[in-house]
């Protein structure tokens, strides 16, 4: 059964979905690029990885639950003629907790010189909300943006400020797509709440492009994960205007 939302589904940007949707939807993605693309090309999920210490109190991450963190303790006896340990004049601390965030992306690859052509990045709460971790992508799409890589950005999310762009006019979600050759002109498709999700192109060497139909792999996503059973207990997070919230709760009434 598919998701009974036009375009994108509200529901789906919710903390307690939008990890399990990011991973799922960057892996369809995938395969119905690879089944275009081969065997010229070679598309590969890899990762952007967020390193935190975390606090006293562990911080949960946007997007997925608290990680989990291993403690170690080895009780060790001491042997007849052992020597005990001396004691440092001082005691400091370290920080031993650290939590993992994965963001995954797609890398489509010259099959024969292994040269990356063009990243796809679907955007997460990481990439998007102030922080140490927003710069950190940030730089690495400015060092992107200074290669013959293509990049296609794909924004899902209501949350959080957009990516630096000039000449977006207001939108709930939007795809962005820079083809090295057209650079500093990218292509950008802004979309409200209500708008199918378009079919891009996913530009390749020279004028060859794959395409991705974002709204089908969106309603396949949905169906393989079942999200119907479960996603309409949360509210919609960020809330939506007045209207919108109207409309978004009949639709998700029917269901």
């Amino acid at each position: 059964m598919s998701s009974p939302f036009p375009g994108m589904n509200p529901y789906l940007e919710h903390p307690d979905v939008w990890h399990d949707f990011h991973h799922r939807f960057i892996t369809a993605a995938a395969e119905a690029l690879t089944a275009q693309v081969r065997p010229t090309y070679i598309v590969k999920v890899d990762a952007h990885i967020y390193l935190h210490e975390l606090p006293d109190e562990p911080r949960r991450l946007i997007g997925r639950g608290d990680a989990n963190i291993m403690h170690v303790h080895d009780d060790l006896g001491l042997t007849a003629g052992a020597t005990a340990m001396i004691e440092a004049p001082v005691r400091g601390r370290i920080e031993l907790a650290v939590d993992q965030e994965q963001v995954n992306y797609l890398e489509i690859v010259d099959s024969r010189s292994r040269v990356v052509v063009t990243v796809v990045e679907l955007l997460s709460p990481a990439n998007k909300l102030p922080g140490s971790d927003r710069e950190q992508y940030l730089g690495k799409r400015r060092q992107l943006f200074r290669t013959d890589v293509h990049l296609v950005e794909i924004d899902l999310l209501r949350a959080g400020p957009r990516m630096p762009v000039k000449n977006l006019s207001q939108c709930d979600y939007v795809i962005l797509i820079s083809r090295s050759e057209d650079r500093p002109d990218v292509a950008l498709w802004p979309l409200m709440l209500r708008q199918p999700l378009p079919a891009i192109p996913v530009p390749l060497k020279g004028e060859q492009a794959a395409q991705l139909d974002l709204q089908s792999i969106l309603h396949r996503v949905y169906d393989s994960a079942g999200y119907a059973d479960y996603v309409y207990q949360n509210d919609i997070e960020p809330p939506l205007a007045p209207a919108d919230r109207d409309w978004t709760k009949q639709l998700s009434a029917a269901k």
